[in-house]
């Protein structure tokens, strides 16, 4: 049954901005499973060249989300809604980009091709900002309910698992489909133009599905002025407020302590998933011996991370969200050991280490997203601002980061034990130490990272009886009859 309440939101809401996680899960996945090996074994570029390259243009965004964070938390005029005219402007120019980037054209290899990459891959880096800052920022003021924000986020999650399914299953298929199961530089056209579709799909539906749906936390003026005489609910009073600069968008950060650890501990995290998933290509084409591997691995992550959702919802309901966000990171720590020893096992428990690994992962995405909803609440609730748009901006410029570190990082170890590049016409065998480096990259260095995080994370002690009390107190602390006057800050927001 669906739940009922003033705080509520109707299942088109719910299933509408769910649906925007097959563009994130999508762009979230693609580039880091195949942009360093269609580098390295298609375009000839050197590995610790490639590395930097995937790198550099999403380090870019740990700048320009923040940015777009505060410009999104002024949008609040647009007739689609709060922050919906920053996604749309994600959503048509993202999947144009994303095709051009594995469209190379014929015959540019090496340092010509390299610099072409990296020029899509910032266009695509920044075009997905604008869409995914303000997409995070929405679950924060659809509802006040906690528990509501977490059926959001388990549409989210469970988009976010199909797409990563669907994108990490069919690209390398479409990469090879032109003949050679390790990829071409046909092949790679052809899953950009489609992965590009897939893209567009998700963030058309998430715009159109939430457009007008109301928001619990609107500006001041907008509450003066549709109230005039009536008494404003305490919670509609949060005033809309932007940091302009980066510096200032940290400070706001420090001074939300949960938002800090739990900030710290998902970058970490991210950077291990980002170092997984990057060798996934390698692994199964170098170790496993067979390209076409690389789907089997992929569902072995998937479809547990499908089937152990409910699983880490009722935990978190239960245990609390940090807790259940802890035995998640455990359980994937786990699996990441497992995959370490991928050259000593046989494949099948291979399989089943990752599979471990996928269990862990569903909760690893689905909790911190709903504990950073309660973090962002909190804060508006004792500073009495609304700025979900600096949380979620620093929040995706570090998860990009994160991601961004791990092909950087997977790419610099390749280039240590020293990998052959080669282009798709010209392959090579490859020494020892570099087989030795891609197990290391794929388990040994994301179970390192997951067991570094598990300090910070333990660190985040905002429950949701916590969250309940704040606005509790926030609620007392308006008198009625008083209405704040608007700031020229205000002004400018509406």
């Amino acid at each position: 049954m669906s739940p009922t309440g003033p705080d509520s939101l109707p299942a088109r809401v719910r299933i509408g901005y769910g649906l925007g996680s097959l563009a994130t899960g999508t762009f979230g996945t693609v580039p880091g499973l195949l942009l360093l090996y269609y580098l390295t074994d298609v375009l000839g570029v050197a590995a610790g060249l490639a590395g930097l390259l995937v790198f550099l243009p999403k380090a870019w965004d740990v700048l320009f989300n923040p940015w777009v964070g505060g410009r999104s938390d002024r949008s609040t005029r647009s007739r689609l809604g709060p922050r919906r005219s920053w996604m749309l402007l994600g959503a048509l120019t993202l999947p144009v980009c994303f095709a051009g980037m594995f469209a190379a054209p014929a015959g540019l290899e090496g340092g010509p091709a390299a610099a072409y990459v990296a020029a899509l891959f910032l266009l695509s880096a920044s075009a997905y900002a604008c869409f995914q800052v303000p997409y995070v920022a929405l679950p924060a003021e659809l509802t006040g309910d906690p528990d509501e924000r977490a059926r959001v986020m388990a549409w989210r999650v469970a988009f976010l698992a199909v797409a990563i399914l669907l994108s990490g299953s069919l690209a390398p298929i479409l990469a090879g489909a032109t003949g050679d199961d390790r990829g071409s530089a046909d092949g790679y056209r052809l899953m950009g133009v489609v992965i590009g579709g897939l893209l567009a799909v998700g963030m058309l539906a998430a715009v159109l599905a939430t457009a007008g749906a109301p928001s619990v936390i609107r500006s001041t003026r907008d509450v003066i002025r549709t109230t005039r005489d009536a008494t404003p609910a305490p919670a509609d009073v949060i005033r809309t407020t932007s940091e302009s600069s980066l510096r200032g968008q940290l400070r706001a950060a420090r001074g939300n302590a949960p938002f800090g650890w739990l900030f710290g501990a998902y970058v970490v995290q991210a950077a291990a998933s980002g170092l997984m998933l990057a060798g996934t290509q390698y692994f199964a084409t170098y170790i496993l011996g067979r390209p076409s591997a690389t789907t089997v691995l992929f569902a072995c992550l998937i479809v547990p991370s499908l089937l152990a959702m409910p699983l880490w919802l009722a935990m978190g309901r239960r245990t609390g969200k940090r807790n259940a966000a802890v035995g998640a990171s455990v359980c994937f720590l786990l699996g990441a050991l497992g995959a370490a020893a991928g050259r000593e096992l046989p494949t099948t428990l291979v399989y089943v280490a990752v599979a471990v690994a996928g269990v862990g992962y569903a909760g690893m995405q689905m909790l911190p997203l709903a504990m950073l909803g309660d973090a962002i609440a909190a804060d508006a609730y004792t500073s009495g601002r609304r700025r979900a748009g600096v949380f979620t901006g620093l929040w995706t410029a570090g998860e990009t980061l994160g991601l961004a570190l791990g092909p950087g990082v997977f790419g610099l170890v390749l280039a240590l034990g020293g990998f052959v590049s080669s282009d798709a016409t010209d392959r090579v065998a490859q020494p020892g130490s570099a087989l030795t480096a891609i197990v290391i990259g794929f388990g040994a260095l994301p179970a390192l990272l997951l067991a570094l995080s598990l300090p910070l994370l333990a660190r985040y002690r905002l429950t949701e009886s916590e969250l309940i009390r704040l606005r509790a107190d926030f609620d007392e602390s308006f008198a009625p009859g008083e209405h704040p006057e608007p700031t020229q800050r205000d002004e400018e927001s509406a």
